[in-house]
Formats: structure tokens, sequence, C-alpha cells
């Protein structure tokens, strides 16, 4: 990471997964968008669950992508358009699902198709239960990805959405400890 940038006219993509923090990411979008970044956002089915694609769509003045196969738009193939046009793929929250199916290469949603498309610097924000988080398996799969050049901002600590929680490691980054992270980070 170096200096502060300008985000204006850069193009991010946000990637948001199925996880309860999935709400935090819109005042994301929209201190990217403020900041003069072009923003477009790929939901997972499950994320869609948490947060209505018509908000992301509404902050981010663009079209929400959730289906591969989705042609109603334009003719280009859109994982591949969004992958070459990107300038910075962020995936927040990442969930230990899309953090293994990157892991070992899987590419059957718009996400992880968008991600294996793509030359632009990858952030990671994973978030989600601390034992999930702590699994050896999910760590293994985050230092895999790190291996690869992926860059992965270390989640926060604290009470997770589980009342029965006590919390722990795994908890998403409040939005503008996030846009801060994007904001230093040099590409």
């Amino acid at each position: 990471m170096k200096g502060e940038i300008s985000l204006k006219d850069k193009n991010i993509v946000v990637c948001v997964t199925g996880g309860i923090a999935a709400y935090k990411v819109v005042n994301l979008v929209s201190m990217l968008k403020k900041q003069g970044a072009d923003v477009t956002v790929i939901l997972t089915e499950n994320a869609a669950k948490f947060v209505a694609p018509i908000t992301f769509q509404s902050i981010s003045s663009n079209l929400v992508y959730m289906n591969i196969f989705d042609d109603r738009y334009s003719a280009d193939i859109k994982h591949i358009s969004l992958a070459q046009n990107a300038d910075l793929v962020v995936i927040a929250p990442a969930t230990a699902n899309i953090i293994g199916k990157i892991a070992n290469g899987i590419a059957d949603d718009m996400i992880s198709t968008t991600v294996m498309a793509t030359n632009a610097p990858v952030i990671i924000v994973p978030a989600m239960n601390t034992a999930m988080y702590e699994n050896p398996i999910v760590q293994h799969n985050i230092s895999r990805l790190k291996e690869f050049n992926y860059t992965f901002m270390i989640p926060g600590v604290g009470s997770m959405a589980m009342p029965s929680e006590k919390g722990g490691i795994g908890r998403l980054p409040e939005p503008d400890k996030i846009f801060d992270y994007i904001n230093n980070f040099d590409f």
C-alpha cells in the first residue's frame, strides 16, 4: 500500500457474498461512488437474500449482476468484460465458500468466474463466524491465495450475528475502514 490515491474514474467491481454483513457494503459502495469511482456490484444469490439488488443498483448507478448466463442487457460476456475493465476487484464480505472456490480454481458463479478472468488486483475481506475463520481449511485457502498475490484485509474482532457468540475474529470491518484500505491501496 502507498499513499492515498484518487478513485476518480477507477473501475471497481465490488463482489458481495451471502453473509449477514452484506448490508454494510451498501455504505462502502456509496463512499466509493462519492469519490468518483465507477462501481459495479456482483451479488451471489445468497447475498441477494440479505440486500436486494435494487439497493446496490440505486447506490452505484449501474446494473447489478448475479447470473453468468443473464444476457438481457448486452451481447458481451459480462463476467469477461467486467474482469477486463476492472481496475480493482473487492470481495466483501468474503465467505469461506467463495474463498474456497477461488483457492481451488472453481468458477461456477458470476463472482468466481469474474475473479478468475481478471488481471486486476483482488482485495478479499473475509467475514464469517470465528470458528469458520480459524478452521485450518479456510486458513490454508487464505494462505494459498496469498501465494498467488491476492490481498486480504484482516477481519475485525467483535460480536457476531448470533447472540450466543461471544465474539472473536471474523467480523467484517466497518465500511470506512474498508474504504480507507482501498483508498490507500496501490492500483
